[in-house]
């Protein structure tokens, strides 16, 4: 008789069903999944570094995060298809004084040095980096689907921190090529844009149940991360997706075939519109929002 208990048989019915489509490019999300960390601790942290920084130009605390919030609820929220980037300095200077310094001289110099200290304590799973190497030696071309409310030295910092090579990606989503956010049909028809994939080309890999899964709404399979799941909707049926730890999905994308047919020609930066456009008429599940932001998502206390 099996010792197995029925939450054991439904994970192990999940990975056996990983016998794959023959998927043409792996998108990635960076916290929680390559990166184990605790998003509000990292967030609590991150917002104190940079408001000491910028309080050296004489930014009180109450204009930083006025300043911050509205930036980040503006990239969340915009639908003009403007850089997510230019919608967060909008905020941002609605209460931030654009003449204190010279900002993009000494935000570069920040995530330079300051937030690369952030990440001096984190441990990183070796398991990740194992995923990531063994996808790319079988040639599957991979897209860092993350989160696109940082700039990009932000995100290398971040992939540094969880030992995995930023090189082994073809685009790396960031504030400043990204139009959209998880877990809005937009942000994901931009990468398969980027692309040159249909939605049913790809597999996701993630650990939130709403932002990573959003991608489903467009034909992708999807791969939940367990060490660090977050379960928005909070009663996620986890035996309706393929799932296991990072140690798990290494194993799994260790066992995967060849890459047949990878994209090529992935673009790195901003997408063309109507690319993506053309992405969401072909792709989106009928009944589907265009950008319906889900449960949405919570940083710091900001609300998006």
């Amino acid at each position: 008789m099996s010792d197995k208990t029925h939450a054991d048989e439904q994970k192990d019915d999940a990975m056996s069903e990983c016998t794959a489509p023959a998927y043409r490019a792996i998108f990635f999300d960076l916290d929680g999944t390559l990166l184990p960390m605790e998003i509000d601790e990292f967030m609590r942290t991150y917002f104190e570094a940079l408001g000491a920084y910028v309080a050296r130009f004489g930014v009180a605390p109450e204009a930083f995060m006025a300043g911050m919030k509205a930036g980040i609820k503006n990239m969340a929220a915009h639908d003009d298809g403007r850089p997510n980037s230019d919608a967060f300095w909008e905020g941002w200077f609605a209460h931030v004084d654009a003449d204190a310094c010279d900002w993009a001289t000494e935000l570069d110099r920040f995530y330079e040095v300051e937030f690369g200290a952030i990440g001096a304590g984190v441990v990183p799973n070796p398991a990740a980096a194992r995923a990531v190497d063994a996808l790319a030696s079988k040639g599957y071309p991979l897209v860092l689907a993350t989160m696109p409310m940082f700039p990009e030295r932000a995100v290398r910092w971040r992939l540094e921190w969880a030992g995995v090579d930023s090189g082994k990606f073809s685009r790396l989503t960031n504030f400043a090529n990204s139009t959209s956010v998880k877990p809005k049909p937009s942000y994901y028809a931009e990468n398969l844009a980027a692309a040159g994939l249909r939605g049913a080309d790809v597999l996701m890999v993630g650990n939130n149940t709403v932002e990573d899964l959003g991608i489903r709404s467009l034909g992708a399979d999807a791969f939940l991360v367990t060490d660090h799941l977050l379960d928005p909707t909070d009663g996620f049926d986890l035996g309706g997706a393929k799932h296991g730890t990072i140690e798990e999905f290494a194993a799994w994308a260790e066992a995967l075939p060849a890459c047949t047919s990878p994209a090529t020609g992935i673009e790195a930066g901003l997408v063309d519109a109507a690319a993506r456009e053309r992405v969401l008429a072909d792709n989106l599940t009928a009944g589907a929002s265009v950008d319906a932001p889900g449960a949405g998502f919570t940083i710091n206390g900001i609300e998006g």
